[in-house]
């Protein structure tokens, strides 16, 4: 098999995607910190808080800077596991890593909020996401949206802002603005897996090649251009994926769709686990407070009997 290395540092490490990744982190440090104390209404930084949107950050750049990226056009299934991450992870770590006084800043701006307001209904977020989810993954939308550069950043932008939607009503915690409650979380997130479910099996029991940009040669080196500069690609004399892998392509397919399956599990699994513990917790701190309304209600209703 042929070395990744061929297609050079560039393709490798989007040197200028770790720049602004790491300025974007400097500039949430400035803002959260050493600026902090010039807007209204801000609070000191939690290191949760920091932690969960460096971690963001930084498998944002794993999943689409690093070689992870360019052997996500090579095979389907690392491609599966980068948009699993992409869409079911990074976004709630981003809107948990951003303090509530600065998501209030930001939705102070009247469009900003009339747009969260709208695209984060709780049922509206989840329908618009897995119809987003299933649309991209039809062979002739993938296919077409991988051989034009400023279509596929355009699509992953949009999916990306619909799963953050997704998500929002379930992370966020400013008053006011759309939640779910309580154990309606553990729904909406089941609710979640099974509206993505359809396309997952789709693909896993494809029994021929859905994608031409992973298995015919010409789409494939097209779609390469989207993560290699077409200079270096013109030096290369490359036929096609099977120079870097020896999985069939049917076989990558399939293993993809179960990839993408077992990791929504385990990152729905580890939410609906903190969802639950969190409720738990709460009915056995507020027992006495629930306990007495119980019992101010049973009154009530035999005073009026």
């Amino acid at each position: 098999m042929m070395p990744l290395n061929i297609f050079g540092f560039q393709a490798l490490w989007s040197p200028y995607l770790l720049a602004f990744t790491l300025l974007i982190i400097g500039v949430y440090f400035l803002f959260t910190i050493k600026m902090r104390n010039r807007f209204e209404g801000s609070q000191p930084l939690k290191i949760k808080e920091a932690i969960a949107f460096v971690s963001a950050l930084i498998l944002f750049y794993a999943v689409k800077g690093s070689p992870v990226d360019l052997l996500a056009h090579i095979l389907f299934s690392v491609h599966m596991v980068q948009m699993a991450l992409l869409l079911m992870l990074i976004p709630a770590l981003f809107i948990s890593g951003i303090p509530p006084w600065m998501w209030r800043k930001f939705l102070s701006v009247k469009v900003f909020k009339a747009v969260f307001r709208f695209f984060t209904k709780p049922i509206l977020a989840l329908l618009v996401f897995s119809a987003f989810f299933s649309v991209y993954h039809l062979p002739v939308v993938l296919d077409t949206i991988k051989l034009h550069e400023w279509l596929h950043s355009l699509v992953t932008f949009i999916l990306f802002l619909s799963a953050l939607f997704l998500w929002w009503p379930i992370v966020n915690k400013l008053e006011g603005e759309n939640q779910v409650h309580g154990l309606k979380k553990i729904g909406y997130i089941i609710g979640s897996a099974i509206l993505i479910t359809p396309a997952c099996a789709l693909i896993i029991f494809a029994t021929n090649p859905m994608y031409s940009t992973y298995s015919n040669g010409e789409a494939w080196l097209k779609a390469m251009e989207l993560c290699v500069p077409a200079s270096t690609l013109s030096t290369l004399n490359l036929s096609g994926p099977e120079l870097f892998t020896n999985m069939p392509v049917v076989e990558d397919q399939q293993l993809g769709g179960v990839i993408m399956k077992i990791i929504q599990e385990v990152i729905y699994g580890v939410f609906l686990a903190m969802i639950f513990f969190q409720w738990y917790k709460s009915e056995q701190d507020n027992a006495d407070e629930i306990t007495q309304k119980a019992l101010e209600d049973r009154q009530a209703i035999a005073s009026h009997q």
